[in-house]
């Protein structure tokens, strides 16, 4: 059992005298003879405290050290006591807590107000961290003078995981049936408009195949050819997009190096580009990594870079670059085309995706790509967002995360002071 300097001082434990007053016995008499009999001492409620293995308690003095420590404690941080007497308060914190100055903050409150409460991630000795729901008051002598501060916290992780949990099934049930909206728009107006005017064209062509002429009937059959072709890529697009919602088996994120993605991308790509002269340049270096799934990084590249030739003027220039920033590589892809005006880039991202602007209208599939880019970010843990000028080019961005993200939400702002 850990041991504890207990200085001799005088602790008020009104609750413990409250409990026994409210159940006190029929007479004086007896109420007298168990006094006598014995009296708590304070051996006696650290052995109580050193026995409750789920709860951390501890104590730091005025100066914010460490210097009693319970078996709880050390079961759930790891350390032993001749560790961790001694050393200071913050030691139990995260370093993003520390930089925020919360375990001075909790101090402050407790001294304050009598008490502090909140709900937090906790890091260990071996550097993993936990959420925990804790207290924090002051400890005084009799003279009502503060001597130090008393911590308390349980280990609620588990729960955390179960709500989180919860909250997810709630939030995917929710996204699959926008999901099924969305599918259901485009299947509607995409790919069903373009349809009916394939069927038209072609009955048009069979009702006058005879007086047709020929050339006008070689034209027709090569706009229903590419209208064709352009309904049967929207397809495509549509079932990867599904592929984002309801097969997770196909979802393998790895450490990849950005460098030979974008080289794939620029080699299949080259040949369009080269038609209009335009020059596909990258500044990624090499040992630039995102963790993320191989066949949707390939997916995003070809598609906002295929949309950037799409829409790049004649000898322009497409330009590949990559920083870190916060965990998280941000990857930009800017072209020197024709640009967006805000309202079309208010609705780049749209879940239906409609006629953004003529070179959409004459590029059938670019909103379902773009679409398509942004469910395989989400599902990576990533984002994306453009910026435009009309007759200035656009810039498209994108992250994705430098390592395996940790499924934990820093909730700390939830922190209830009391």
């Amino acid at each position: 059992m850990t041991h504890y300097t207990v200085k001799k001082i005088h602790l008020r434990f009104d609750s413990s005298y409250n409990i026994f007053k409210s159940n006190k016995m029929s007479t004086a008499t007896t109420t007298r003879g168990l006094k006598e009999q014995y009296v708590p001492t304070a051996e006696f409620y650290s052995q109580i405290i050193d026995s409750l293995l789920d709860y951390s308690i501890f104590t730091v003095d005025t100066d914010l050290k460490i210097n009693s420590w319970n078996s709880g404690a050390t079961n759930i941080f790891q350390y032993e006591t001749d560790e961790i007497i001694g050393k200071p308060f913050e030691i139990i914190f995260t370093e993003q807590d520390k930089k925020d100055g919360i375990p001075q903050k909790e101090i402050d409150v407790a001294r304050k107000t009598g008490r502090c409460t909140d709900i937090r991630w906790h890091l260990c000795k071996d550097g993993k961290t936990f959420f925990a729901d804790g207290l924090v008051f002051p400890l005084k002598d009799e003279d009502d003078e503060v001597i130090g501060f008393v911590k308390i916290l349980c280990d609620i992780t588990a729960k955390k995981e179960s709500e989180d949990a919860i909250k997810k099934y709630a939030k995917d049930l929710e996204d699959l049936n926008a999901h099924k909206e969305s599918v259901l728009a485009i299947l509607s107006h995409d790919l069903r408009s373009p349809l009916a005017g394939i069927i038209q064209g072609a009955q048009y062509l069979e009702t006058n195949f005879d007086k047709i002429n020929p050339e006008l009937a070689k034209d027709l059959l090569k706009e229903l050819h590419t209208a064709a072709v352009n309904e049967l890529n929207m397809l495509d697009y549509l079932v990867e997009w599904t592929r984002i919602k309801y097969a997770a088996e196909a979802f393998v994120p790895t450490k990849i190096e950005l460098v030979h993605y974008v080289k794939k991308v620029f080699d299949s790509l080259k040949e369009t580009a080269s038609i209009n002269t335009i020059n596909l340049h990258s500044e990624i270096e090499e040992n630039c990594s995102v963790f993320a799934d191989e066949k949707m990084l390939l997916s995003i590249l070809q598609n906002i870079v295929s949309n950037a030739i799409k829409h790049s003027h004649k000898g322009g220039q497409i330009t590949l670059s990559a920083k870190q920033d916060d965990g998280m590589m941000i990857v930009a892809i800017k072209d020197s085309g024709k640009g967006m005006s805000k309202k079309i880039m208010d609705k780049l991202f749209a879940p239906q995706v409609k006629s953004l602007s003529k070179s959409v209208e004459e590029n059938k599939g670019a909103g379902i790509g773009l679409l398509l880019v942004k469910g395989f970010l989400e599902k990576n843990n990533g984002n994306i967002w453009v910026e435009s000028e009309e007759g200035k080019g656009s810039s498209f961005y994108f992250t994705l995360p430098l390592d395996e993200p940790v499924d934990k939400t820093d909730i700390s702002e939830k922190a209830e002071t009391v």
